[in-house]
């Protein structure tokens, strides 16, 4: 019975018995294809038509084969197969409630953490530019001198009119004390009481004169004298509104305040999981203020402010991605307008109830009045 030869560019069948060592005429190397060409690795003829190659003779004699060669092996087969991995679950959770984030949100009390000021370098040669020297007016540090009448607690006199807040960082440049009650009025200020200087690429204090090109180690300079904490400031500075902007990201809310030529060492911003505090001295004289309660809760650790000669941008980091609604809470409005209604509604029970305090006491006495007629004596 005739077997078909398995041997590549053979495919003729052949008798067991007069298979000789020239009776196969194949090739025993491997196909090759490459830019168009095809043809045999044992061989050199190539050519671009495909039924060509197919016709092309083998160049090696030899004995037919009627085993079929391995089929190849797929390249996803020959390559190691990798270990499965364990399967990873992933909790996808739905946006919470208001109600909900009310009740995690953490509390507005919480103490305030001063945020990193990074400087550009444009507003340092912008500042050095307005040529800054200690014949300006002195900044707020001013308060703290010696020379400032205090009272029997320790407090400016100026100041002890003045309710000062829980949590209100001292005035005084680089002073970072916060005040903490009556007892903060007795710690010792170390601060600057000159004003801050940038010329020629140098950064120092006209107090002390401590010179170095590095806005981060001008900012980290020590006090120089010593005296009182001021928490209020010497008011000489003019509050102006600024223009406000933010935008978000999922990972990050984004704050701008428009202060032409803000000065770093004079202003600060302090932030907890949810208030923003700003306090922003620009143009030598101007002042910005602003306090926010945010919508959502942020990570003061991750946050920062970058300050350029035409804005402040103040970087929070949310506490978790996603977007928010709104910058601020319209919560504080409408709980203000709400304590008015409350106190209005208290002080009209009060005087209701004081009308009716009035009527009892008149009812008092007209039942006096009628005992005494009773008993058949006058009242006069």
């Amino acid at each position: 019975m005739a077997s078909l030869c398995y041997n590549k560019g053979c495919g003729q069948r052949f008798d067991l018995e007069h298979n000789t060592e020239d009776s196969c005429l194949y090739h025993p190397g491997v196909p090759i294809f490459h830019d168009a060409l095809k043809g045999w690795s044992c061989c050199k003829k190539r050519t671009t038509d495909f039924s060509e190659f197919l016709s092309i003779k083998g160049c090696t004699k030899g004995f037919h084969s009627k085993e079929k060669p391995p089929e190849p092996f797929s390249q996803e087969e020959t390559l190691d197969k990798p270990k499965a991995k364990p399967v990873e679950e992933f909790i996808i959770q739905g946006p919470k409630s208001a109600e909900k984030m009310r009740r995690e949100r953490p509390s507005s009390d919480e103490p305030r953490q001063l945020l990193p000021i990074k400087v550009s370098r444009s507003l340092e040669q912008a500042l050095e530019r307005l040529n800054l020297s200690s014949k300006d007016e002195a900044p707020e540090g001013g308060c703290a001198g010696s020379d400032v009448p205090v009272d029997g607690s320790g407090a400016a006199r100026g100041e002890a009119a003045v309710q000062v807040r829980a949590g209100t960082t001292c005035k005084n440049a680089p002073c970072k004390a916060v005040y903490q009650g009556a007892g903060s009025n007795a710690e010792i200020c170390t601060f600057h009481p000159g004003v801050p200087v940038f010329h020629e690429g140098m950064k120092y204090w006209s107090c002390c004169g401590v010179k170095t090109t590095d806005f981060s180690a001008f900012l980290e300079q020590p006090g120089c004298s010593s005296g009182q904490h001021c928490w209020t400031g010497k008011g000489d500075k003019k509050a102006v509104p600024c223009r406000q902007d933010w935008h978000q990201t999922s990972s990050q809310v984004v704050v701008t305040v428009y202060a032409k030529n803000p000065l770093p060492a004079l202003s600060s911003v302090k932030a907890n999981h949810t208030m923003l505090e700003v306090h922003i001295i620009f143009e030598r004289n101007k002042i910005f203020q602003a306090e926010l309660d945010l919508w959502g809760v942020i990570e003061t650790e991750k946050s920062f402010v970058s300050m350029v000669p035409t804005k402040v941008e103040i970087t929070l980091r949310k506490a978790s991605p996603g977007s928010w609604a709104r910058l601020e809470l319209p919560q504080n409005r409408s709980q203000s307008h709400g304590e008015q209604e409350k106190e209005a509604s208290a002080k009209a029970e009060e005087s209701r109830a004081a009308q009716g305090e009035d009527s009892d006491d008149s009812l008092s006495w007209s039942e006096e009045e009628d005992e005494e007629l009773e008993m058949g004596t006058p009242s006069n």
